[in-house]
């Protein structure tokens, strides 16, 4: 049993570590989109590309392929290979992350799976995460090549799906993580559990939302708040015809449902924070019942200066950063009521 014991900690440490990885992939490839730096370079070697430009010929050669983009010829004409390195390396540390989390995954997975910490039975959940990873390398080159066109931006569509995608696997990782650490006890779910699934679930359409206000750069536009253009909803909400388009197209309605969502989270965090403690949740629970409401204050106060400042990098980051945490922390919090000891 000890051993046992010992060989779930291990395998949940390996896996936290690696959703520590895919944080810092989240929040560095933030960065890469709030500097412009994503569509930088125009190729994708996932087996050959591991280093950089060594030489002035090869970082001429990468330079060219670049100046032959959209982007190059549209927004960047002004650059020379020097500028050009200042948004290179971004791109391809992000590149380069999203390998290494890939190494950090498979090599520690063989070497449990052969000393048979990871037993046979187990192994097709650890086989999807690692195959869920290399399709989102995938779906990235995807999502630039929708920027390598007439219009040299990403599509917004591609922009938020690779967002998700990355919470997708992130949030997989951890469960299972908390699964091993926290086994589940018998009896029912505990009585907030429907009501903290409900909430996570607002949580992370609120994060997808922000993905389409990203992919349209939508934070660059009705800088105040909480006015929009003077007025509570925004002139044009539903200009676009057909009408759903406008959820996904339209600037000012991507923005206001993106602040809505932001709101009736932050409403509901607090009365779910206040319920919460009445009704006695679980001791395991308490921590993530506090760092939850603050995780979301902060998001909001991160959200509306990131606004009014017209979208400063730092501040972006923090934002996305944030998010992350706040995801994790429902994430935990639905799995403490769901009856894990």
């Amino acid at each position: 049993m000890l051993t046992a014991d010992r060989d779930r900690r291990l395998i949940a440490t390996w896996l936290l570590i690696c959703c520590a990885l895919v944080f810092c992939m989240v929040v560095l490839g933030g960065v890469t989109r709030l500097t412009g730096s994503g569509l930088s370079m125009a190729d994708w070697r996932p087996i050959m590309g591991w280093l950089p430009p060594m030489s002035n010929s090869e970082w001429q050669a990468s330079f060219d392929l670049y100046q032959a983009t959209p982007e190059f010829q549209h927004v960047n004409a002004h650059m020379d290979v020097h500028d050009y390195k200042s948004i290179f390396w971004l791109e391809y540390l992000h590149r380069l992350l999203g390998r290494l989390i890939g190494l950090a995954f498979l090599l520690p997975f063989l070497a449990l799976l052969a000393t048979r910490r990871i037993r046979l039975a187990e192994t097709p959940k650890y086989l999807a995460m690692f195959v869920l990873g290399g399709l989102q390398g995938v779906l990235g080159w995807y999502m630039v090549k929708s920027g390598l066109v007439d219009d040299p931006h990403v599509s917004q569509y591609r922009l938020t799906a690779h967002l998700s995608a990355a919470f997708l696997i992130y949030g997989y990782m951890f469960w299972v993580a908390m699964s091993l650490l926290f086994r589940q006890a018998d009896g029912p779910r505990h009585p907030l559990y429907l009501r903290t699934l409900a909430l996570a679930t607002l949580i992370v359409l609120t994060i997808i939302s922000g993905g389409f206000v990203a992919g349209l750069k939508a934070g660059h536009v009705y800088n105040t708040f909480p006015l929009m253009g003077g007025q509570l909803i925004p002139e044009g909400y539903w200009a676009l015809d057909p009408g759903l388009h406008n959820l996904f197209e339209n600037v000012a309605t991507v923005q206001f449902d993106h602040r809505l969502l932001a709101i009736s989270t932050l409403l509901a965090v607090i009365a779910y924070w206040v319920g919460a403690r009445r009704s006695g949740a679980p001791r395991r629970s308490r921590g993530g019942l506090h760092a939850l409401l603050s995780f979301t204050l902060l998001q909001v106060i991160l959200g509306i200066s990131t606004l009014l400042l017209s979208v400063p990098i730092v501040l972006g980051a923090a934002h996305q950063a944030t998010a992350m945490l706040l995801f994790t922390t429902a994430l935990y919090l639905v799995h403490a009521m769901r009856g894990a000891r």
